[in-house]
């Protein structure tokens, strides 16, 4: 039995793991880089430990400083989560040689499924059908294109040792083969250590779901039903349901049939997932085994009843599986959103900074994890997963309703996050209905953009305007002249009163959509306030409520209004909307800036180096042309043109270091 268990992992899983630990008995220690040092899981652990710097490699990925801590205060398990030493055949193995057990899989089943290219053939020698392709045999340039001409166009170049969507390019053609091969092989290296890539043919529009797997150590298997995770950007998941709106009970019991068959093949113990593509013609594809806990495994929790990590821990300690297949039998249906600390207005680039507001919902059926709180701090070093926000209804539909108010209830603020873009992917037709593939989110890129910039835009401004006024009077309250007498909320010295309004009139310059807008406001009496927007008036009044709420008068409209401002950013939400607005120095717009200008979308996104060089000074670019490329948090971020113009100047080189929101060259937009 497992009296005392060390967690090797962070933030949301790791409070997981500790939430089924308690219920267990069973003593938990926490082990943290100096990034994690004052994070919540840190404080909830039994016993939490240094081990490490920040830099992953330094801390989570160094396997023996976690087993010596393990073994030198008492540990007689590991559970290592997900990412990080998770599927680490060699953690795995030297766990076993020291009598620590790992709650994980063997690491013969790792290192099967850890190479791609091996694990198609297993599969295939275990009857499970897998896309054409090669399995990173041969790596010299010339084989490659030669077995791109056999496999055909479209297709995928895949590290061989990789996962979470890094290492993976899509290639139309073969005169981008060579780049689509650097690039790839360049992520691989950071991410994985892993060079090696293999190629795959490319289903244009298939669907993405998997299977959850359990096996014991006394040759038990059973699957635990689906899940469907098509919703994908960059290869990377943002929202999964249960049970697959694709999948009739035929296909189900089949491909749940194949699910146990991969995992009988290569001998395997606890929970795993194996991951299928399953085209139009009902037919599907062995894409990979996740020899691990996933983190979408939520959904399959609130539709069985289950508790998959308490299952994980129980298999460790060597009991049979409590359930067999016929017993197992879903119930409902779940949805479950990833919120990712990721900007959608600079192209979805990781976001770092200070949480400030980090709330949620709750009620029957909603369930949210995280490693999070109010005033968390995002760093660089980490992926960008803030938190899961799950809705369990009776049906689809009740589910789908739930998650829609989940998400509008939410509010967080301090960096951007993906919140709108998981409303838009909820509202979208084609995911109401249930038909769509993993498309959806590159088709929809103009519904998206249109999504983003729709909302009244007079009513987002105006409530900007409202809320700068609230904090103009707020920092005017605090001022009091000479004489001793407080002062007007006029008269407070700050750098956004006047800036070439007339006098008694407070002006903004408001970054949203995209662009810059010109909004003043005028003092009435009893607390009304005349807003000008771009030549056109209307009265509201501001009626704060409470720390970050408040309410927007309109006259005969009442909007309950949450928001949040620091310095120059701004956040909002109201009519289940959320809005990120910048409240731009007035100052500032005489160094040639206008309104109507597109904003900056020409700095670095995340602290790294610069990989790749694609423009230089004199060089014509067209809109979306690449730019340079940086690399941040294990992953390639693309600087592309936002319009199209002339370089200018370029401030770095190949191999230079950038800081977060450096200005990174100068690109002067055509006349037109």
């Amino acid at each position: 039995m497992i009296d005392t268990l060390l967690i090797a992992n962070r933030g949301e899983i790791a409070r997981r793991i500790m939430r089924t630990c308690r219920g267990m008995g069973i003593r938990t220690i926490a082990v943290y880089s100096d990034a994690d040092a004052e994070s919540p899981a840190v404080r909830e652990a039994d016993l939490a430990l240094r081990v490490g710097p920040a830099p992953a490699a330094e801390s989570y990925l160094d396997g023996e400083a976690i087993l010596a801590l393990a073994e030198g205060n008492g540990a007689q398990a590991i559970h290592p989560g997900y990412g990080f030493l998770s599927e680490n055949a060699g953690f795995s193995a030297r766990c076993a040689e020291r009598g620590v057990i790992f709650v994980g899989a063997p690491p013969e089943a790792i290192r099967a499924m850890g190479d791609k290219g091996e694990a198609k053939g297993i599969m295939e020698a275990a009857g499970v059908a897998v896309l054409p392709g090669t399995r990173g045999e041969a790596q010299d340039p010339e084989t490659l294109a030669r077995e791109a001409e056999r496999i055909g166009y479209p297709l995928l170049v895949k590290a061989v040792a990789g996962g979470g969507g890094r290492g993976i390019r899509l290639v139309e053609s073969a005169g981008a083969l060579a780049e689509a091969v650097e690039s790839a092989r360049r992520e691989a290296e950071s991410g994985f250590g892993d060079g090696r890539l293999m190629l795959e043919k490319f289903l244009a529009a298939p669907r993405h779901v998997e299977f959850q797997v359990l096996a014991d150590r006394h040759g038990n298997a059973v699957h635990l039903f689906e899940r469907e995770c098509s919703v994908q950007r960059r290869h990377q998941k943002i929202v999964e349901e249960s049970p697959s709106p694709a999948l009739d009970a035929t296909l189900r019991e089949a491909m749940g049939a194949a699910a146990v068959r991969a995992a009988q093949a290569i001998g395997y113990v606890g929970a795993g997932t194996v991951e299928f593509l399953l085209d139009e013609s009902g037919e599907f594809y062995f894409l990979e085994m996740n020899t691990r806990l996933q983190v979408e495994h939520p959904v399959t929790e609130m539709t069985l009843g289950l508790d998959l990590v308490r299952l994980q821990i129980e298999v460790a300690e060597g009991r049979p599986l409590p359930v067999t297949q016929a017993e197992l039998q879903p119930r409902g249906h779940a949805i479950e959103c990833r919120l990712n600390a990721e900007d959608p207005a600079r192209n979805f680039l990781p976001a770092v900074g200070r949480l400030r507001r980090f709330a949620f919902p709750e009620g029957d059926g909603l369930r949210v994890d995280s490693g999070f709180e109010d005033g968390s701090e995002i760093t660089p070093h980490y992926d960008s997963l803030l938190a899961k926000l799950i809705a369990w209804g009776e049906t689809r539909e009740e589910a789908l309703r739930k998650a829609r108010r989940l998400l509008a209830d939410s509010f967080v603020s301090g960096i951007p996050t993906n919140l709108p873009y998981l409303q838009w992917v909820l509202g979208h037709p084609g995911f109401a209905a249930g038909e769509y593939t993993t498309r959806l989110v590159e088709d929809g890129a103009a519904d998206w953009s249109e999504f983003a910039e729709s909302g009244d835009a007079g009513e987002v401004l105006l409530a900007a305007a409202a809320l700068e006024a609230h904090l103009a009077a707020t920092a005017g309250a605090k001022h009091r002249n000479p004489n001793g007498h407080r002062g007007s909320p006029w008269d407070a010295r700050t750098p956004w009163l006047a800036a070439g309004a007339p006098a008694g009139q407070l002006r903004r310059i408001f970054g949203w959509a995209g662009e810059r807008h010109e909004v003043t406001v005028r003092p009435e009496s009893d607390g009304e306030l005349t807003v000008e927007i771009e030549g056109l008036e209307q009265t509201v009044r501001f009626i704060p409520n409470g720390p970050g709420e408040a309410a927007l008068d309109l006259g005969t409209v009442r909007l309950p209004l949450r928001w949040d401002a620091e310095g120059t950013r701004r956040w909002l939400s109201f009519r289940g909307r959320h809005f990120y607005l910048t409240a731009e120095d007035p100052a500032e717009l005489s160094a040639g800036a206008r309104v109507g200008d597109p904003l900056e979308h020409l700095r670095a996104p995340l602290p790294g180096p610069v990989v790749q060089v694609a423009a230089q000074p004199g060089q014509a670019v067209r809109h979306g042309e690449l730019l340079l490329v940086v690399e941040a948090m294990k992953m390639e971020h693309r600087i592309v043109a936002p319009f199209a113009g002339t370089v200018t100047a370029l401030h770095f080189a190949e191999g230079d270091r950038v800081d977060r929101d450096e200005l990174l060259l100068d690109l002067e937009p055509e006349e037109d």
